[in-house]
């Protein structure tokens, strides 16, 4: 995980401020079909973050989620669905809709083995947020972003082997947090990735969300925020790895087909990890 590293320096000094902020990436490898999914988690270090596996039961599948205060804020599921969610700048409520009340991203990973099945569970719920837009991918390589803008759904599938979510709505740039660098970071590096010609896997992808990832840093309250964590998924073979405060050292790695075949439900907290 060294390549979390490298550029926290050069960050801290250009982007020296904290904000409250997610990057998620779905790439797919054009010459292998795999699929990848990295993401950066930034809020508030005093956080309790946490892992949570849930087991297969009869009625809902195998999963893994990470977040706090029990909502979910991404995770990944047996049938390699995986979702996500970032802020965006408020938006009105739809008539007929409205925010969950449950901790919804465990219920969809329980319930739903596809893009299209996420997509039919909001729907039928009738959700429809108005801080924040969703992502959705699965190992098939396909993969959208959900948008509730001005008071329409909008849908933003994967155009080629990308698709990046960072703050701003890509349904209307002009509501705020737009021009956005980490999304450009990652467009650039991913372009150099791919010129490379080097053979493509989750290290490589990773490094390409690196430039986006925010260093430590303390408010006017002595209150320190920063990534909390970085997690990277290759959906195509179930692999799990996490990376808790930009540390080389606390790092979860995990067979995702191993875990969930266990039954057995377990809870990983991060700050507990050594």
């Amino acid at each position: 995980m060294k390549y979390l590293m490298y550029l926290l320096a050069t960050f801290f000094l250009l982007f020296p401020t904290f904000t409250k902020a997610c990057s998620v990436l779905f790439f797919v490898d054009s010459s292998t079909g795999n699929a990848y999914v990295v993401n950066n988690e930034d809020y508030w270090y005093d956080v309790n973050a946490f892992i949570k596996i849930e087991p297969k039961s009869k009625n809902q599948l195998a999963r893994l989620w990470y977040g706090w205060d029990k909502f979910a804020q991404g995770g990944v599921n047996e049938a390699s669905l995986f979702f996500d969610a970032a802020v965006t700048p408020v938006q009105p409520k739809i008539s007929g809709y409205g925010n969950p009340k449950s901790n919804m991203g465990d219920d969809i990973l329980a319930n739903c083995k596809t893009v299209e099945d996420a997509l039919a569970y909001l729907e039928k719920r009738k959700i429809a947020l108005t801080k924040s837009h969703m992502m959705f991918g699965d190992k098939s390589g396909k993969a959208v972003i959900v948008e509730w803008v001005n008071g329409e759904k909008k849908l933003h599938w994967i155009n080629g082997s990308k698709l990046i979510m960072t703050n701003y709505l890509l349904s209307d740039t002009s509501a705020g947090n737009y021009p956005c660098y980490r999304y450009e970071s990652i467009e650039q590096n991913l372009e150099k990735l791919k010129a490379s010609g080097e053979e493509i896997n989750l290290l490589k992808v990773g490094n390409a969300i690196g430039q986006a990832v925010q260093p430590p840093k303390a408010d006017g309250n002595n209150r320190v925020g920063g990534t909390v964590y970085t997690s990277f998924i290759n959906l195509t073979d179930m692999e799990f790895v996490l990376s808790y405060k930009l540390s080389n050292k606390n790092v979860v790695k995990l067979n995702l087909n191993e875990e969930f075949f266990k039954n057995k439900k377990k809870t990983l907290k991060l700050k507990d990890l050594k």
